[in-house]
């Protein structure tokens, strides 16, 4: 996990549903879109958020366990940017 997945994952618990773009112009970000973009798609493929429409992501269960420490992202598969962009979930190929 980066830092920049905690302070999504913690952006998420207090909003509820964020956008990329909408995180990136909160303070407390700073990088870009795509960045922020990027590591929803790896969150998302760990089961920490997930797509609610178009490009609206909300945190899940299991991202919430993760925040409150019930849980540790190091025992989760930890996928690689090509995997994820190739829209490939845990337990495919």
């Amino acid at each position: 996990m980066k830092q920049l997945d905690e302070r999504i994952l913690e952006h998420l618990d207090s909003e509820s549903w964020a956008t990329p773009s909408t995180m990136a112009r909160e303070k407390g970000f700073n990088v870009s879109e795509g960045q922020i973009w990027e590591r929803c798609q790896m969150l998302t493929y760990i089961g920490f958020t997930a797509p609610i429409h178009g490009d609206m992501y909300e945190l899940t269960t299991d991202g919430q366990m993760y925040l409150n420490g019930d849980i540790d992202a190091e025992h989760r598969p930890w996928p690689t940017v090509d995997r994820v962009l190739r829209g490939r979930r845990r337990g495919e190929g």
